[in-house]
């Protein structure tokens, strides 16, 4: 059954021969562009910055965690203030994740049965019972455009027979959650799980397709696994699921890794990186990583980046952002966020671009050869 509501619809806009996609995907807080990079705002905030900056980078969709938020301060406080959006004043889409990443990244804090997951707050050592119902609640409360259903993402090195037991999980809990959803005004993307077997990803993905979801997901990836393997291993995920929907991989996000990520067939994708390379000082550039506390910036007076828009690179200096930075001013996490997240949304409109142009291959392979270059030993970057 069908739980899209008509504010919901994908185009695609061009193919690359690639496999690359571009397209367009409208929700009722309007449309954005594919491929898209998502900024995580994970506590309703991107760290460092307003809404109205992010929204000044060109921000179009970001993520914030359902798990997090639930309990600080509760998904019932969010519905109280306005939703997710009127909270943060953020007037574009959002999308939420349900709590299935802390399945993983919380292994050694949560008790997984049939019905759901039990974790043991990092906060205050309390219980927090989630399952696939409980989940849609919470997410239907703090009202995000997309959300996204429990799911039991497994670490890598698991046995063939719990991961295939967790992809079992995974589609029962989708379905339960598509049973649970009430709000039309909010899309529910089920999540292709599989580790690196791909004939466990397409039954997976094939078992998911039949809910006609109005888009699609791929969790656990970028893991522990080799990098070549998962990309592989997502194309063929990606091949089972419907060409006319949104493909979303999760928690995927260098640049690198993004261009990678596109290749396979992925729409969309998300990542701290940017944020969180900000707070410690290094600044994502064409040339590769430039980390401001090397004395050698102390007294550059040219800009970041001398061809980006933001606002950092159009009104500071490498040697002022090192003395930021050197000094433990906020100020400078800010400016950096603002450079960084700048960065990889001009990395998405360059790679829009080059899909709509059928030379993705090319700009792709130039551009990691450019970041290889500048994370080389001795490189300039710095």
């Amino acid at each position: 059954m069908n739980h899209a509501a008509p504010a919901f619809r994908y185009e695609l806009l061009a193919e690359d021969a690639s496999g690359a996609r571009a397209g367009r995907f409208h929700t009722p807080h309007g449309a954005f562009d594919t491929p898209v990079f998502m900024p995580v705002a994970t506590r309703a905030a991107l760290k460092s910055l307003t809404s109205e900056q992010l929204e000044a980078t060109g921000a179009e969709i970001v993520l914030a965690n359902a798990y997090h938020l639930a309990q600080r301060p509760g998904h019932e406080v969010v519905a109280g203030l306005g939703g997710l959006h009127r909270m943060m004043g953020w007037r574009k889409p959002i999308l939420t994740d349900s709590g299935g990443f802390q399945v993983f990244s919380l292994a050694a804090r949560r008790k997984l049965d049939e019905d759901g997951v039990t974790f043991r707050s990092e906060i205050d050592g309390s219980e927090i019972r989630f399952t696939p119902e409980r989940a849609i609640a919470i997410e239907e409360a703090l009202g995000a455009d997309i959300i996204m259903p429990l799911d039991h993402c497994i670490e890598f090195g698991a046995s063939r027979d719990d991961i295939a037991r967790a992809v079992d999980r995974t589609i029962a809990w989708a379905r339960r959650s598509v049973t649970a959803k009430t709000r039309a005004d909010q899309a529910l993307f089920p999540i292709v799980q599989g580790g690196i077997h791909e004939d466990l990803r397409r039954s997976c993905a094939e078992a998911l397709v039949e809910l006609d979801a109005p888009g699609y997901a791929c969790g656990g990836f970028l893991v522990g696994e080799p990098k070549e393997t998962a990309w592989a291993v997502l194309r063929a995920a990606n091949a089972c699921l419907p060409r006319t929907k949104p493909r979303y991989v999760m928690g995927v996000g260098t640049p690198d890794d993004f261009l990678d990520a596109v290749a396979a067939g992925a729409d969309m994708m998300d990542c701290v990186l940017p944020s969180r390379n900000a707070r410690h000082s290094q600044a994502l550039t064409r040339d590769g990583v430039v980390r401001l506390r090397n004395a050698k910036h102390a007294l550059d007076d040219s800009p970041l980046d001398p061809n980006c828009r933001c606002y950092a690179c159009r009104t500071t200096s490498r040697g002022y952002l090192r003395h930021l930075c050197h000094v433990g001013e906020a100020t400078g996490a800010t400016l950096l966020t603002i450079h960084n997240i700048t960065y990889m949304l001009d990395l998405v409109h360059e790679t829009r671009a080059a899909i709509r142009e059928s030379r993705f291959d090319v700009y792709r392979a130039e551009t990691k050869a450019r970041l290889r270059a500048g994370s080389s030993p001795g490189a300039a970057a710095g």
